[in-house]
């Protein structure tokens, strides 16, 4: 078993990511974060972007998975090689890209990106998975870690707190491929939800709304006090 996945095993991942626009984007500021949240824990950082990636790889001690938004339909974190080879170059420790099997926008499919990228480079590579057919191809090409990030369809900025993470996609995946690195991600809000993904089988759970947002936070706060 490779040393960060072991690493990460059993643990929270923290994503660490300001959507454009918002006060926070900076990577300075996301360097930061990422240097409070290890020290309240986190194993490990997921971030977006080439300069966040080298800006928190600057500062923290723990594994760094890029990845590299483009858009916001269809296939856009990581779209093409050229992104994930940024990535990979930016410092990352894990790469991760959608792993559907989507049209992306260089006509490479899935596979094929993934087999170039463990032909150029030592990088893990992490599938963002929407379904089990996903995940299924996720493993059947080599990918190091599958993830459920994409099983909800829609982005963390448009959820609720009420919304849990996707526990039957993450009870069908570690039940088929026991052992394998599959991680709940999407819509892991509270401490019950992550408790609740790890007893599911979960190697580790990645939060990111439900940490690192202080927007979303503060609108579930003011929603509450509202009703």
């Amino acid at each position: 078993m490779n040393p960060i996945l072991e690493a990460i095993h059993g643990k929270l991942v923290v994503s660490v990511q300001a959507y454009p626009g918002e006060p926070l984007r900076r990577p300075d500021i996301m360097a930061a974060m990422s240097l409070a949240v290890q020290k309240g824990g986190a194993a490990a950082i997921r971030c977006q972007g080439l300069a966040d990636i080298s800006a928190i790889k600057g500062q923290v001690d723990v594994p760094v998975i890029g990845l590299w938004k483009e858009g916001h339909e269809g296939v856009y974190i990581t779209p093409t090689l050229r992104h994930a080879m940024a990535c990979v170059h930016a410092g990352c420790d894990i790469v991760a890209l959608d792993g559907t099997n989507r049209p992306r926008p260089d006509g490479r499919t899935f596979e094929e990106t993934v087999a170039e990228i463990k032909k150029q480079t030592d990088v893990l590579i992490m599938a963002d998975c929407m379904t089990i057919d996903d995940i299924r191809r996720g493993v059947a090409c080599g990918c190091d870690i599958v993830s459920t990030t994409l099983s909800h369809n829609k982005a963390a900025i448009d959820t609720t707190m009420d919304e849990g993470p996707d526990i039957p996609l993450l009870k069908q995946a570690t039940q088929e491929f026991p052992g394998f690195p599959v991680v709940c991600e999407g819509h892991v809000h509270t401490p019950a939800d992550a408790k609740a993904a790890l007893d599911a089988g979960a190697w580790s759970v990645v939060v990111g709304t439900g940490i690192t947002h202080p927007t979303s936070l503060t609108s579930w706060f003011v929603a509450a006090m509202e009703q």
